[in-house]
């Protein structure tokens, strides 16, 4: 079945997690990594799940799951539940309207998680629709190789430059030819030699420019 790739605005909306175990940890931290507000649902919790809640982390209700937890929820995760758990929770998503995935039961899953390759601000997500995870595992790992920490910093000098260049170029046709020239010269090959002032130089001499100016 195909899917529709999107990336989720989760900064201050509420989600939950149902389960304590380490699979429940990863989607958790996942979830405030992205600016959720999350609420755990499990009797007992990891050693990680059990601090964060301790800090006030995460909303944590310690018992078995209920319908009405996922009234106000945006979106969930069960994860290493009991078959009937999980059928409770699935009946629930589906009467509260609630986007459900179920870690490794695609029938039981509105949306699949792809495996994920972070580089600051750049995130590139591969899919198979379920079939064969581990090949999407095999290939962000072929990926991790390729895509480095100068992508991530190549973006923050981007973002610096975006606003003053709108202003010396108003025209976005010219704008977009800038930008392709850009990443298509050098600057990423200088900013992993770690040569960030000939970088710096190259938004300049393509943009007229610098990431500097925008920062002042």
């Amino acid at each position: 079945m195909p899917y529709y790739p999107v990336y989720l605005d989760l900064a201050g909306r509420a989600c939950a997690v149902i389960g304590g175990g380490h699979l429940a940890e990863e989607k958790v931290r996942g979830l405030l990594a992205a600016g959720a507000m999350v609420r755990v649902v499990a009797p007992e919790l990891t050693p990680g799940l059990a601090e964060l809640a301790a800090a006030g982390g995460i909303d944590h209700l310690p018992r078995a799951f209920e319908p009405g937890d996922l009234d106000g929820v945006f979106l969930a995760f069960t994860a290493g539940e009991a078959p009937a758990t999980v059928e409770a929770v699935w009946d629930e998503a589906r009467r509260a309207k609630v986007l459900l995935n179920t870690v490794d039961d695609v029938p039981h899953c509105d949306f699949i998680m792809p495996s994920i390759l972070r580089r600051g601000d750049l995130t590139i997500a591969i899919s198979t629709a379920g079939r064969a995870p581990a090949l999407a595992v095999r290939l962000r790992e072929c990926l991790e190789g390729v895509v480095g920490p100068e992508h991530a910093r190549f973006l923050e000098l981007a973002g610096a430059v975006r606003a003053p260049l709108a202003r010396r170029w108003p025209d976005f046709a010219t704008r977009r030819e800038l930008w392709y020239r850009l990443v298509d010269s050098d600057v990423l090959a200088l900013l992993r030699q770690g040569d960030e002032e000939a970088a710096v130089a190259r938004f300049h001499e393509i943009m007229d420019v610098t990431p500097a100016e925008a920062v002042a």
